[in-house]
């Protein structure tokens, strides 16, 4: 092992070597912008650390010792000292809803702690109404009170809060509650009336409409596409300037987390045309790749945006299907019961599937007849058996190619289903931010102790030499990559307990999966995620490398600044307050000054900072 090591050092050392040997051989360019008085993480095997990166018109020109890139230095270029901060490749988001993280922005928190302060059903209450009266303007336009992130497995009462508890926040105006998953909602009496669902109410394919005890008049608890329809038919009321508006509060909310390229890994044709208006006009400053539901936004799928190229700063990627729903809302399709039927279910309840298995193969096989990518939802291990089959499928016809088909969550893959993904070629993207968000709930509830430990098996995936991403998938949680390198590498629960230390990794392999391995995923890895010479200038400035110091640490490190193609787009404020380590929407800076501008963009909505 030792004498691998060194072999490994020394090609490394060697080639490090042949590239300041051609920046002193060849005619030297003059860097526009050099950096120094760092740790540069360079997420290249070949050369993992370095001194100074040079840059010029956008893109890396010299990565290595510091006095080997200062010949590069001319008499305009700018010389940027570190001070000791850690310079990594900038973040890669390989799952996430940017468009929708605008409307959790805006939106009343609901989210429990540590990202918010509802823990409770009273706290619920009293956060829409304090909302409610904040926001007038809001209210007074389009008649809804929203809230968005509640946590039925974090709420004191273990349950869903039902319409009668909506109802005492208001009885004249209707009240829609989005669940942290994003695949419920709960509305109040008033909004079950504006939108005719009642006791006479079917329930539609792929979703459910939960019924109080004993009878069939509905809860207010509204599962996958009982809830989808409703709730989007709610955001089509807003009109251009204001969807405008939640983009740009998404983007924003990425950059102050160091991203330099976004996902919208759902979109409709509305936001689909939403965020090609804004690249249009100019004033997308980071990357944003979008990918269509295919049941919705197939009209979406035509060029210039669908494309591996982007034009300002926007591309479609291609297609996203969603297969079922969510764990710890207990509508993910498992081919075992779950642990703790949820309310109302039976005993040997499994969760659902949203399409037939006919249905799934024909999309897929539309992506592949097409040479769109495709990734898949699938959380239960029943999904992930569909879409094995449909991609198998696929193959057998259209033949093995570099298509780069996703496997988005994939939580409860069995071993033999990673063997499935090694062997078709099926690229995973892990959540494992749920063993800190819901792990006591999926080992106590959702999946008993058994399956638990293996939710997001990152470690079966190491052993085939498999990459693989990891994602947070705002705003189900927030954009926070230090959330998610933390999670992904110590898999520790709120109660402080490590679920599933097989497949714990590294902070390398953790960096890796929200960085180089995302951009291949992207099939970006040639210009983007590892600071290389020839590649894109994208970095983020944090104030210690996660490499460095405690493992349980990671989550305390601070985004510094944000660069893109060179441009700073996004900086700290010296006096900005570090209380924003809860990353909450209601009390970090970086989320009111997102609300902010979107409310000023929209011109509707007015957001008052929370004290309490």
């Amino acid at each position: 092992m030792s004498r691998i090591r060194t072999i490994i050092h020394g090609f490394a050392l060697s080639t490090l070597a042949c590239s300041i040997s051609s920046i002193s051989q060849a005619a030297q360019p003059v860097a526009d912008v050099i950096y120094v008085g760092g740790k540069v993480v360079t997420v290249n095997d070949l050369q993992p650390e370095a001194e100074a990166v040079a840059i010029k018109t956008g893109k890396i020109i010299a990565v290595g010792y510091r006095d080997e890139v200062m010949k590069l230095k001319g008499g305009q270029t700018k010389l940027i000292d570190l001070a000791g901060k850690a310079m990594l490749p900038g973040f890669i988001d390989p799952h996430g809803h940017v468009f929708n993280t605008g409307i959790q922005a805006i939106s009343a928190n609901l989210l429990p702690a540590p990202d918010g302060a509802v823990n409770d059903i009273p706290a619920l209450q009293a956060t829409l109404k304090d909302w409610a009266a904040r926001n007038d303007k809001l209210t007074g336009k389009y008649g809804w009170i929203v809230g968005f992130g509640y946590d039925d497995a974090q709420l004191k009462e273990q349950r869903h809060p039902t319409r009668e508890d909506l109802d005492q926040v208001s009885t004249e105006l209707p009240v829609v509650i989005v669940h942290q998953s994003g695949h419920l909602g709960v509305m109040n009496s008033k909004a079950l009336q504006m939108l005719g669902l009642t006791a006479a109410s079917k329930n539609p394919p792929g979703g459910n409409i939960r019924r109080r005890e004993g009878g069939q008049e509905p809860n207010g608890v509204l599962e996958e596409n009982a809830f989808f329809g409703p709730f989007f038919g709610l955001m089509s009321k807003l009109g251009p300037d204001a969807n405008k508006a939640l983009f740009a509060a998404g983007v924003n909310l990425y950059k102050s987390f160091g991203y330099t390229t976004a996902q919208e890994g759902k979109a409709s044709l509305g936001s689909a045309t939403t965020m090609e208006a804004v690249a249009k006009s100019g004033k997308l400053d980071i990357d944003v790749v979008a990918y269509p539901d295919i049941t919705v936004g197939a009209q979406a799928m035509k060029a210039p945006w669908l494309s591996r190229s982007y034009t300002q700063h926007f591309r479609i990627g291609g297609i996203k299907l969603t297969l079922d729903g969510s764990p710890q809302g207990k509508t993910a399709w498992l081919s075992k019961p779950y642990y703790k039927a949820p309310s109302g279910q039976k005993a040997d309840y499994h969760g659902y599937s949203a399409f037939t298995d006919e249905q799934v193969n024909g999309f897929v096989e539309q992506a592949f007849q097409k040479n769109w990518q495709v990734l898949a939802h699938v959380n239960g291990d029943a999904a992930i058996d569909q879409f094995i089959a449909a991609v198998r499928a696929a193959e057998a016809r259209h033949g093995m190619a570099d298509r780069r088909p996703v496997a988005i969550h994939a939580q409860t893959a069995r071993e033999d289903q990673v063997q499935a993904f090694h062997d078709l070629g099926i690229m995973p993207s892990f959540f494992p931010m749920h063993t800190y968000y819901w792990g006591d709930w999926h080992r106590d509830s959702v999946l008993g102790p058994e399956r638990a430990v293996n939710i997001s098996p990152l470690g079966w995936a190491m052993q085939r030499n498999m990459i693989f991403t990891s994602h947070h998938d705002a705003p189900v949680a927030m954009p926070d990559p230090m959330r998610v390198m933390h999670a992904t590498v110590n898999r520790v629960t709120r109660s402080g307990q490590v679920l599933g230390p097989q497949h714990r990794v590294s902070p390398l392999v953790a960096l890796k999966a929200h960085t180089l391995w995302s951009a291949y995923q992207h099939f970006e890895d040639k210009s983007k995620g590892s600071i290389e010479v020839g590649k894109l200038a994208d970095f983020v400035i944090v104030d210690r490398s996660p490499l460095d110091g405690d493992p349980m640490t990671i989550d305390t490190i601070k985004v510094m600044e944000t660069i893109k193609q060179g441009k700073s787009v996004f900086k700290r404020e010296a006096t900005q307050k570090t209380a924003d380590n809860q990353r909450s929407c209601a009390e970090s800076e970086p989320c009111i000054r997102v609300a902010t501008l979107a409310l000023n963009m929209a011109g509707v909505i007015d957001i008052h900072r929370h004290d309490d």
